[in-house]
């Protein structure tokens, strides 16, 4: 069952590809953002009247949270540390999270370019506690392109 026209994406159904390898077991991806500046521009046109123009300005970068359970990945664990440790040169991958549809085809792609890990932050533990250990881990990047 693919999507008809005019059905909306599930929320539940995504991915997060970190250069072309596929990121198991996230939980949610929250606060995908990228934003520029508003230019104001005011003038006096020929006949006296006043005119605002609102234009484009720098583009800022953007960042998303990823939340996952804690897992062995070498591949996403490296990739972290690089970037805490500051080794930008190996660090900044290109990222895209996929809405897929009913059948996991890939439908709508956010493609993050040069990517990296600004901070990693561990669900708590507790003596007694039964639930999953996750870990949230904000990606930084500066260029966000929708296909």
């Amino acid at each position: 069952m693919s999507l008809q026209p005019g059905d909306a994406l599930t929320t539940h159904n995504f991915g997060l590809q970190i250069d072309g390898v596929m990121v198991e077991y996230l939980q949610e991806v929250s606060g995908l953002s990228m934003e520029q500046d508003v230019i104001e521009y005011q003038q006096v046109s020929a006949d006296g009247k006043p005119v605002v123009k609102k234009m484009p300005g720098v583009k800022k970068a953007g960042e998303c949270t990823v939340t996952r359970g804690m897992t062995q990945s070498p591949v996403f664990s490296e990739w972290i540390n690089k970037s805490i440790q500051g080794d930008m040169g190996s660090a900044r991958k290109n990222a895209t999270i996929m809405m897929m549809d009913y059948q996991n085809n890939p439908v709508k792609r956010y493609n993050l370019r040069n990517a990296w890990c600004s901070k990693v932050e561990t669900s708590g533990v507790k003596a007694g506690d039964a639930a999953a250990l996750t870990e949230q881990v904000t990606i930084v990047f500066e260029e966000l392109v929708i296909e």
